[in-house]
C-alpha cells in the first residue's frame, strides 16, 4: 500500500451513472488486475474504494459508477484536482498458469477490472473470450474499448435491448469451450458463475462495502473455506475452491 497525491487529467461521461476518470501519479504500488485504491474526499470521514480498471507507469484508468455523494462528488473533480490515494490495495488477478482460453465475467461496474486484465492476458498470448452483463443497453459501457483489444466479446441485457437477452451467465453457453472463469460483480451474479458446471476453476472478484480499505476494521469480512477473509486485505480476488455459500 503506498500513499500519494493523484491528480485528476479528464472524467468523461459513459452512460448516466458511470464515468471514465483518469489520474496521473505514481503507480509503482499497483501490480495486478483487479486490485483498487481509496481515494479521500474533503469532507468525508471515509474514503471511496474504486477498482483499477487499467494503469501504466504514470497513469491511471478508473471507471467509475455513482452511487451516492461521495462517488458523484469525485466524478465533478475538475482537471488539476489533487486526490489523497491510497493504490495498490488488495491481492488482484493472478496470471500464472493461465489456460489460452479463459472466459471473463463482468456485470455492470465489474467490467472494469477485467479491462486491464484482458489486456494484461493477451500481452501473455492469451485470448480471453469477454461476457458483459448490464440492465439495459444504456448502462452498457466500454464495449468498443474491449472489441478494440481484440477480445471475443459477447453482450446480455436485462431487457434484451442490447445483445443476448437474459442474464450474464446465460452467455457462457456460446463459450462451451473455457473452463475457467475471472469474473467480477454483485455478490449473487458470482453464485450464480460458481454454479456453473462447465466452469471448473477460476476466481472471483467482490465488490463489498468498506470502511477502512486495508484491513483494520474487519468490515468486509466472508466466509471463507478457510475461515473469515477480508475482502479489502486477502481479497477482492478469491478462488473458487475458497468460496463458501
Amino acid at each position: 500500500m503506498k500513499q500519494s497525491l493523484f491528480t485528476v487529467e479528464h472524467t468523461r461521461q459513459l452512460t448516466d451513472e458511470t464515468y471514465e476518470m483518469v489520474l496521473s501519479g505514481d503507480t509503482s504500488a499497483i501490480t495486478a488486475p483487479g486490485q483498487f485504491v481509496n481515494i479521500a474526499l474533503p469532507g468525508k470521514s471515509l474514503r471511496r474504494p474504486i477498482s483499477v480498471a487499467n494503469w501504466d507507469k504514470g497513469a491511471l484508468l478508473l471507471l467509475i459508477r455513482v452511487v451516492g455523494d461521495g462517488t458523484r462528488e469525485l466524478v465533478r473533480s475538475v482537471p488539476g484536482t489533487e486526490l489523497d490515494t491510497l493504490s495498490g490495495l488488495g491481492n488482484g488477478f493472478d496470471l500464472e498458469n493461465c489456460p489460452k482460453n479463459p472466459i471473463l465475467i463482468g456485470g455492470g461496474v465489474g467490467a472494469a477490472p477485467l479491462f486491464g486484465l484482458a489486456g494484461r492476458l493477451l500481452e501473455r498470448g492469451i485470448s480471453p473470450t469477454v461476457a458483459l452483463g448490464f440492465r439495459t443497453g444504456k448502462d452498457a459501457f466500454y464495449l468498443k474499448e474491449f472489441a478494440g483489444l481484440g477480445c471475443r466479446l459477447f453482450i446480455s441485457t436485462e431487457d434484451g435491448s442490447l445483445g443476448t437477452k437474459g442474464f450474464v451467465t446465460d452467455l457462457t453457453r456460446t463459450a462451451a469451450d473455457c473452463t475457467t472463469v475471472f469474473v467480477c460483480g454483485p455478490t449473487p451474479m458470482l453464485k450464480a458463475v460458481w454454479s456453473l458446471p462447465g466452469l471448473t476453476d477460476g476466481q472471483y472478484s467482490f465488490e463489498a462495502r468498506m470502511a477502512c480499505g486495508f484491513g483494520a476494521c474487519m468490515g468486509c469480512t466472508i466466509e471463507t473455506a478457510n475461515g473469515p477473509r477480508r475482502v479489502c486485505k486477502e481479497g477482492p480476488v478469491f478462488r473458487k475452491e475458497e468460496l463458501v455459500w
